[in-house]
């Protein structure tokens, strides 16, 4: 990030922590307007949408997340709860299924590269 927008974001993250949502929300969409391809950007603001109810708009910014890190696991998830929130069950199931296998994914790595303790 660059310390224009990590500025910005720690700005949106300050909002949000004292409940001001929509600020909040303005502001990551602001990060995301400086740097499109900012992923935290992108789902904070998705996060931030929802919790406003907005959630057409949270779906379209999670989209946006899992466009930018496909393979992330937190990502999917959330764009899982955005779409059961608008009441996309298929969608929802799909992106939940997307998470969960990444998820296994990630505990083969960690079982197949953990340290031996011998």
């Amino acid at each position: 990030m660059t310390p224009e927008l990590e500025t910005l974001f720690d700005d949106a993250n300050g909002e949000l922590a004292l409940g001001e949502l929509e600020a909040a929300a303005q502001k990551y969409k602001a990060c995301t307007e400086l740097d499109t391809a900012c992923f935290e950007a992108w789902h904070a603001l998705g996060m931030a949408r929802m919790k406003l109810g907005h959630f057409p708009e949270a779906i379209e910014a999670g989209l946006r997340s899992v466009a930018l890190r496909p393979e992330d696991q937190l990502a999917w998830s959330s764009l899982s709860l955005f779409y059961v929130r608008n009441g996309q069950v298929p969608e929802a199931e799909a992106a939940g299924a997307k998470a969960r296998v990444l998820g296994w994914g990630e505990q083969l790595k960690g079982k197949q590269g953990g340290a031996n303790p011998h």
